[in-house]
Parts: structure tokens; sequence; C-alpha cells
């Protein structure tokens, strides 16, 4: 590992007494990270995503995937990509243009948490 960086010819850095300190900044520097809010994430659902979606995030309609055990990151990622235009669907970005991050997080949480059993057709339950 390198543990000296030449800066110029008489400047050293020792990179093994700087990294700590400069992750310590850039943790200090980031945001508090609130918890989403499973509960909330559902009645938020509830009222904006089961038509479609099912109350439990399994699909109502042919052209609505399924939400539920979906991980949340990528739940966020979409509904963010919806809300801002990046991913564009005609229902989505009605749905998605008034959500908060907060809301967004706490519905991406619920449908997380929501447990999908998997089988292979013909396989016994």
């Amino acid at each position: 590992m390198l543990s000296t960086l030449k800066l110029g010819n008489t400047m050293k850095f020792r990179l093994s007494r700087a990294l700590p300190v400069m992750c310590a900044v850039a943790l200090g520097m980031s945001a508090p990270v609130k918890a989403a809010d499973i509960g909330a994430g559902k009645l938020k659902a509830t009222a904006v995503c089961a038509v479609c979606h099912g109350a439990l995030g399994v699909s109502m309609v042919p052209n609505a995937p399924n939400l539920a055990a979906q991980p949340a990151i990528y739940l966020t990622e979409q509904l963010k990509n919806y809300r801002s235009g990046k991913r564009s669907h005609e229902v989505m970005g009605v749905i998605a243009k008034p959500l908060t991050d907060s809301e967004i997080d706490d519905m991406s949480a619920w449908y997380a948490s929501l447990q999908m059993d998997v089988r292979e057709p013909g396989a016994a339950k």
C-alpha cells in the first residue's frame, strides 16, 4: 500500500494519517438519515398505489408491476425518477409528482418489507 505520496519535491503527505481525518470530515458533513416509517408507508401506499399495485403490492392490473418485496433502493430511485420526469409514464408521473422524499422512503420501505413466495410451475406448496 502506498503510505507516502510526494507532492512536488519537498512536501510529503502521509496517507495513513490523513485518511482517518478525511473520513471523519466526510462523515461529519453528511446529513443525518431518518429511518423510514413502514407504518406510514403502508398508509400512504394504500391511499396512492393500491388501486393498480394492490393492497399488498401484488398488481391488480396487467400492465402494473408487483411492488411487494422489491428492494427499497430500487423503488425509491424509480419513484424519484418519475417525480423528476427522468422516467416517463403518464400515470406514474402524476402520482409521484407531489410525493415528498420522506413519503417515497416510507412507501419503499413498506413494499420492501413484504415477502413473496416464488415457486417453479408444478412445485408443491
